[in-house]
């Protein structure tokens, strides 16, 4: 219990150095800025599994499914190499919140702040929810697989393009509970207008986020629960990889056309982790054949998309 509470502290102590230290004056995050807190947050990740290594060859954490300390540290990089895959779809359903409620690049790490916040107690949660299904209900696994086959066809046919944040569901519903201005007052979340107390642009695109990636995660729940039922590893890689999505977010966003095949290389990654869960029982893949899978489509995406040509830029392009 006390790695989990000395692992939670951790977490806490980064959030406080974020916005108490590092960000405490609120200024646009610039692509270098953000370049080199993308690469801090991918080292502490990576160095952490010398901490997982650690934790499981001296017995210091519960090991409900025997890893060995090497499968332990494998099973590790593996998801967190899922979540991190999965958190490039994330990024840009922000994009398009934060532009549909014109959020300035002033506020939006204060509002990536809360969002990932949110984020880490709801991940929280279902991480646990799911483990404990896992456990209890073998069954379970199947579900998981078929729902991951089925985000995976649907994000082949790209029914999730056409996002719009204020016609959404959760929009009507903030709507409903407060009421909605479209103006900004400074970093605030809430302002009282004429005796009533209203949601700013920034509250609103707030919850829209928190709510999206409660959506996000089950995807990537599933998807590495697939790997490991381990709850500790579970937790930390997939904790791990959320700190680093608002580095990522103000790294990548501005590149997003650029990486438009990315979304095959999450197609691949999803329905790959779906079979491994259907055929978990009939087949068991060594860890090394997982983590170069979800490698290679990941890098196989982003080499495509720098290195074919776009289309449209030829169709554009007058005949002589």
């Amino acid at each position: 219990m006390w790695v989990w509470i000395l692992f939670i502290a951790l977490i806490i102590v980064f959030l406080a150095l974020d916005l108490g230290v590092f960000n405490k004056n609120e200024h646009v995050i610039k692509t270098k800025e953000a370049a080199i807190w993308t690469t801090v947050w991918v080292s502490v990740a990576m160095a952490f599994s010398g901490v997982i290594f650690w934790l499981f060859s001296q017995g210091l954490v519960e090991n409900p499914t025997n890893l060995t300390p090497n499968n332990a540290v494998l099973k590790y990089v593996t998801g967190y190499l899922i979540e991190l895959s999965l958190s490039i779809d994330n990024v840009f359903v922000i994009a398009v919140i934060f532009s549909a409620f014109k959020i300035p690049a002033l506020y939006q790490h204060r509002v990536l702040f809360w969002g990932i916040l949110g984020a880490i107690v709801f991940r929280g949660l279902m991480i646990l929810f799911g483990v404990a299904l896992i456990t209890k209900f073998e069954w379970i696994i199947y579900v998981f697989g078929v729902f991951l086959l089925w985000t995976a066809f649907k994000m082949l046919k790209g029914d999730d393009d056409n996002f719009k944040p204020k016609d959404s569901w959760i929009f009507k519903q903030i709507g409903k509970i407060y009421p909605i201005t479209s103006d900004f007052h400074g970093h605030d979340f809430f302002v009282r207008l004429k005796g009533l107390r209203a949601a700013t642009p920034l509250f609103v695109a707030l919850v829209v986020i928190e709510l999206t990636d409660v959506l996000f995660a089950l995807d990537s729940i599933p998807a590495i629960l697939a790997i490991t039922a381990d709850p500790f590893i579970v937790f930390s890689s997939n904790i791990l990889a959320i700190l680093g999505l608002r580095s990522m977010y103000f790294l990548i966003s501005r590149m997003l056309e650029k990486f438009r095949y990315i979304n095959y290389s999450l197609v691949v990654i999803l329905a790959f982790v779906g079979l491994k869960m259907l055929f978990s029982h009939q087949v068991e893949l060594p860890e090394w054949l997982s983590l170069a899978v979800i490698s290679v489509a990941l890098l196989s995406g982003i080499a495509a998309s720098l290195l074919i040509p776009e289309k449209k830029k030829e169709e554009i392009e007058p005949e002589n």
